[in-house]
């Protein structure tokens, strides 16, 4: 049986069928790609529509046309003297602002060059970009300037990595990486930007003209090909697309998950909340989650909210083996960690621990626990300060003792201040005597330790919070890392005070190791002029030594001062040693 078609009928088919192929070759697309306009104006104009407000960045050629982009659109561009900087800045504005933090780095070194930076951010849970940029498109792997495989690299530090290939691709991509970031446990993603697909189509046709084509059917195929390539690249790149955000994930705990901790909680006697850092990502104001804590034994009913049972829990060993526990976390392989060895929940929530807390606190509306339990911590907590404070009244056989500065210091304060804690002895000596006045005021690495966060994270605490006061409590150690931001702090107007512990000692390992393994190799430092190196960055150094014990309340409030007025400050405090902390191994 035969069907006829009308001839009018054919030919539709067959044009449709030719639109068809020509959409999916991108034929249509190259009708439409010539603009003076480029990639990196895509790239700012998304994260203009995210609420971004600062890219921190160490400049470079791959990544020119987003800064500029994003400066023209009011982004405010912060150029640091290392890439690792402006990452570990990025990651301070992510904490503090509830929206992504972002950096931009150009190709090869500038992105090795972020790799500390971006494991810490993964093991913190911030939500970060971080934008490279790479060789050009038909370059990559042939030996182009800093060409090497990004991809492999980011991949395990990474939620999620993205190579833009077309310039079209350069709007959903970043709008799909920056709900990535957010969503369920958040985290650093990667986009890297091949050169090409930034650079306007008249300067990249420049590059894929072929001076002198080989003749033959071989050198026109070559011409062909690379001049259908260009026009794809381009092709439908400055056609409309949405720019605002894309939905976020983000998991909750179920009503009846919520009603069991009630019941659990209204029953307990001895009641102890262990918050970490994870609650206080949005959806919740961190200034809403107000909880009671406690340090020492923890009985009855425990909630580890948004914080993990690893080294610094013990592995779980602190928790009673006949407490009731609820564990809180976003990420469920952090939820249950060494579950299996030290430590068993009662009630185990993957979920947002800000959300889950305010739920609870609802619930218990009324509930109040037994007041001899309350007042027991509090005698507990004033009996340590008490002995802290007798430390700090030894004399140190040389220079100032290290407790009673940071004493000073901390009555001092002002109020809203943020404290950014980079180094290890005098840090961790810090960590029991000053006083975070609230909800992240006070910024350490997290989990990883790691040293030499200190400068970009009081760049992007310093932005974030232009009104209060920025503390870096550095080692003398640490602080060799960032020193050079002063120059930073300068030029970008972001006055912060530092204060380092000045020892001549990588302490932290010296005070195991001279006794352990007998020997102080590879841990002495010297009393160098670190205020010296501040004043040249244009800030302002000073130091300060046992003669000037007397005086130390003026040269802090005047460090104050000086940093109201728009000046950086660095306190070079030559310290002496104490048995505070003895005992505390550095692995």
């Amino acid at each position: 049986m035969e069907i006829a078609t009308a001839p009018g009928c054919s030919v539709g088919f067959t044009f449709g069928g030719l639109v068809f192929v020509a959409y999916k070759l991108g034929l249509l697309y190259q009708l439409f790609h010539k603009s003076p306009r480029h990639g990196g104006e895509s790239v700012a104009e998304v994260l203009r529509a995210h609420g971004v407000k600062f890219v921190f960045t160490l400049v470079g050629g791959h990544i020119s046309p987003i800064l500029v982009a994003c400066e023209k659109l009011g982004i405010r561009i912060v150029d640091t003297r290392h890439e690792a900087t402006a990452v570990f800045a990025a990651d301070a504005v992510a904490r503090l602002s509830g929206t992504v933090g972002v950096a931009a780095v150009t190709a090869g070194p500038g992105l090795t060059n972020t790799v500390t930076a971006v494991k810490n951010a993964q093991m913190a849970k911030s939500p970060l970009l971080l934008i490279g940029g790479v060789a050009g498109t038909l370059l990559q792997g042939r030996g182009a300037l800093q060409d090497i495989d990004q991809m492999s690299l980011f991949k395990p530090l990474c939620k999620f990595c993205a190579s833009v290939r077309i310039v079209r691709e350069i709007v959903p991509t970043v709008r799909k990486v920056l709900a990535i970031a957010q969503s369920g446990t958040p985290g650093p993603v990667f986009i890297e930007f091949p050169i090409d697909t930034l650079y306007p189509f008249h300067l990249v046709s420049k590059e894929f003209g072929v001076k002198n084509p080989a003749k033959g059917i071989m050198g026109k195929v070559v011409t062909w090909y690379l001049h259908n390539h260009l026009k794809n690249l381009f092709a439908g790149a400055w056609e409309t697309r949405d720019v605002s955000p894309l939905p976020v994930h983000i998991p909750q705990a179920t009503d009846d998950q919520v009603q069991k901790c009630i019941e659990l909680v209204s029953r307990a006697k001895k009641p102890v909340i262990l918050l970490g850092s994870q609650a206080t990502l949005p959806p919740t104001p961190s200034d809403d989650i107000r909880v009671p804590c406690s340090h020492g034994c923890l009985t009855m009913v425990v909630c580890v909210a948004g914080t993990v049972c690893d080294f610094r829990l013990s592995y779980g060993r602190v928790l009673n083996r006949h407490s009731k526990i609820i564990a809180v976390n976003r990420d469920k392989t952090q939820l249950l960690k060494n579950s299996d060895m030290f430590w068993k929940p009662n009630v185990a929530i993957l979920g947002d621990a800000g959300s889950f807390l305010l739920r609870l606190s609802k619930g218990l509306m009324g509930h109040q626990c037994p007041e001899d339990w309350p007042q027991s911590l509090k005698a507990g907590d004033v009996t340590k300060e008490k002995a802290n404070r007798g430390k700090a009244d030894e004399k140190t056989d040389h220079h100032l003792n290290p407790l009673s500065v940071l004493h000073h210091v901390d009555e001092l304060m002002a109020d809203g201040s943020i404290i950014v804690a980079d180094g290890g002895d005098f840090v961790g000596s810090a960590a029991y005597i000053m006083r975070p006045r609230g909800p992240l005021r006070w910024l350490d690495p997290g989990a990883f330790g790691t040293l030499g966060v200190g400068g970009g994270f009081a760049l992007g605490a310093k932005l974030c919070r232009p009104e209060s006061e920025v503390w870096i409590i550095y080692g003398d150690g640490s602080l060799g890392y960032s020193v050079a931001e002063f120059y930073t702090f300068t030029r970008h107007k972001t006055p912060v005070i530092a204060l380092v512990g000045n020892d001549a000692c990588w302490s932290q390992m010296s005070r195991e190791q001279v006794p352990i393994l007998g020997s102080n190799v590879a841990c002495g430092l010297a009393f160098t002029d670190y205020h010296i190196v501040a004043d040249g960055y244009g800030g302002k150094g000073t130091l300060i030594g046992r003669e000037d014990e007397d005086k130390l309340d003026d040269i802090i409030k005047e460090a104050q001062k000086e940093t109201r007025e728009g000046r950086a400050t660095l306190l070079n405090v030559l310290i002496g040693k104490t048995n505070f902390r003895e005992g505390s191994i550095s692995v």
